[in-house]
């Protein structure tokens, strides 16, 4: 059901995303994914993907800086077909084992505060809620709160865990 994400999948992966990005205030990115920024993406980081293409989940570093190697930021999006069927528990059950399993120590969900859905799936799923940052994004007129919530894995990190490339 949950596979390692190949160079054949960006294309449904950029058309998830970018419906995202087009028509809902639950990412702050105003510019669509163009193909070769997915292309990269799977190159450079953790993407794992359902096999029906429901939907895809990956991580890259936090911030940058050796200093943070050992924390991770996630992006979770599904198709609307997808939502309410345990896709989204199974992508990020999966893609925190593979963290911890890098060496990773913390998980990072930086979620819209437009996102009520989000931040319930997350608390759902372990996560605590760290920060409550008001109107530091802004998408379509419309000032947006960042909601900044963390899990500990269940792996301690190395002490020379490296952030990899983003996108």
């Amino acid at each position: 059901m949950i596979r390692n994400a190949a160079r054949d999948d960006a294309a449904w992966i950029a058309d998830i995303w970018n419906a995202v990005i087009t028509h809902t205030q639950i990412t702050f990115t105003t510019a669509p994914k163009s193909l070769t920024d997915i292309e990269k993406m799977i190159e450079c980081q953790a993407v794992l993907v359902l096999q029906d293409r429901g939907g895809f989940a990956t991580y890259g570093p936090f911030r940058s800086g050796p200093g943070y190697a050992a924390t991770v930021e996630h992006t979770i999006l599904l198709a609307d077909g997808a939502r309410g069927r345990g896709h989204g528990r199974a992508l990020l059950t999966a893609l925190e084992a593979r963290a911890a399993a890098e060496g990773h120590h913390i998980m990072v969900a930086g979620i819209s505060g437009t996102n009520d859905a989000a931040i319930a799936f997350h608390s759902a799923m372990g996560f605590s809620r760290v920060g409550h940052m008001p109107e530091v994004g802004r998408k379509g007129g419309v000032w947006l709160d960042l909601v900044l919530m963390q899990k500990r894995l269940g792996a301690t990190a190395s002490a020379d865990a490296k952030p990899r490339d983003t996108v």
